[in-house]
């Protein structure tokens, strides 16, 4: 009996997926547990196994095209057993026998639908999705190449025929949009003129983000508290910590950043606040047992929060050669979604980009964010009113008002303050 191969949903926010890449293709044989492809989301890359052995047959996910979680994009059939090859669904097997993918089934109709009003783009290979886009645009595919596996028409290859015929803007255009309201796509491409753009189709992960910091910003009511950290106390001691690490062939067994050290804080803080370590629901407040720290990475075309389990007891070694991997697997694309999902508060460290302070967007279920500006050298007055320098770093914390109140907060921010000036009293 045929195995039908379906794009699992691998993040609880997937919707659609890409496989970036086939191990197998159309009529290999493969055995069971066999990577036969690797999908591409918002997040990461994984890899999928093989639920059977048998023959590789009907591969309808093609590699770069948005695919819908569930959706069928191949079978494995049994060595010896009869398949129906496409693309002639019109004889349907014998009973036993797989049916055709639902994918197949929908490209076949519209592939018929269309060759019923166009019938010299019969024959012209294109995906659904770009087939109704030329029906709705009255664009004709036999005009496109494709740009898709095999020469496939795409509905980016369409979007770019659209563009290219949308005239070029007036001097002082005018919008019936809503003021406040984003424009629509057409109405924005309007406003530039021709040959002065080219379109970029977003990428999964820079829906999600884009999706979700919507969502965020919109309905979570932040608020924002920022403390200057003065730093050298802390510069000095990840000087002897680094100094003094144990070598292993050659190798320091860690090497700690102030971003180590500043995750090592935050963690202590949070836990040493409990009313903070909190997340929101409509139905309750989740107090979290352990602390999970969220750090932002920036990866190509876009950011993950890989996590940090139960910080709040690592040490900072750990931490670092803990972060060191996450960071370098979220890059890759490698994480696995146990690794960046939940967390129970996050940091954003922009420092080594020079930026001295900025405010961050909550990303839930946290509730609050530490954003995280540069280390500079400042004139300060000291306790006895002297006028002085320090290396001060300034964090700015966002929170959420459902969750943690001003005085809470800032009860949380001072106790993060202190750990950093007093970078001894983490390793205590």
């Amino acid at each position: 009996m045929a195995t039908e191969i379906i794009l699992p949903k691998v993040d609880m926010d997937m919707a659609t997926g890409k496989i970036s890449k086939w191990f197998f293709k159309e009529g290999d044989q493969v055995a069971k547990g066999a990577v036969l492809f690797e999908i591409e989301t918002d997040k990461a890359a994984m890899e999928i196994d093989s639920p059977a052995a048998g023959i590789l047959r009907n591969v309808t996910g093609e590699e770069g095209v948005d695919i819908a979680v569930g959706s069928a994009v191949a079978w494995v059939y049994e060595d010896g057993e009869e398949y129906l090859a496409a693309p002639e669904p019109s004889t349907p097997p014998t009973t036993g026998k797989a049916a055709p993918s639902a994918a197949f089934i929908v490209d076949l109709v519209e592939a018929r639908s269309h060759e019923a009003s166009v019938d010299h783009c019969s024959a012209i290979r294109a995906t659904p999705l770009a087939r109704r886009l030329a029906r709705e645009c009255g664009v004709d595919l036999s005009s496109l190449t494709g740009s898709g596996p095999h020469g496939r028409i795409v509905s980016a290859d369409v979007s770019k025929t659209r563009v290219a015929e949308l005239p070029a803007a007036p001097a002082a255009p005018t919008t019936t949009e809503t003021p406040g309201l984003e424009p629509s796509s057409a109405s924005a491409l309007k406003q530039f003129t021709e040959g002065t753009f080219d379109l970029q189709p977003h990428s999964p992960m820079r829906r999600t983000i884009a999706r979700r910091l919507l969502e965020a910003k919109t309905t979570i009511p932040h608020f924002y508290l920022s403390v200057d950290c003065h730093i050298d106390a802390l510069l000095k001691l990840r000087t002897e910590l680094n100094a003094s690490a144990p070598v292993a062939d050659g190798t320091p067994r860690y090497k700690l950043s102030v971003n180590d050290m500043v995750i090592k804080a935050y963690a202590l803080a949070l836990g040493s606040t409990p009313d903070a370590n909190v997340s929101w629901t409509e139905e309750n407040l989740v107090r979290h047992r352990s602390v999970d720290v969220g750090v932002a990475v920036s990866v190509p075309g876009g950011l993950v929060t890989p996590i940090i389990r139960h910080a709040e007891s690592k040490t900072l070694s750990i931490i670092s050669n803990e972060m060191k991997d996450l960071a370098a697997r979220a890059k890759s694309g490698k994480l696995r979604p146990g690794e960046y999902q939940g967390g129970t508060g996050a940091i954003s460290n922009l420092g080594m980009f020079g930026v001295k302070e900025f405010a961050a967007i909550i990303n839930p279920p946290h509730s609050t964010i530490l954003a995280v500006g540069s280390g500079e050298k400042r004139p300060v007055v000291n306790a006895q009113g002297d006028l002085s320098t320090a290396t001060v770093m300034t964090v700015t914390m966002s929170t959420d008002h459902r969750a943690v109140d001003g005085a809470l907060g800032a009860e949380l921010l001072g106790k993060f303050r202190a750990l950093i000036e007093n970078p001894m009293s983490m390793l205590i």
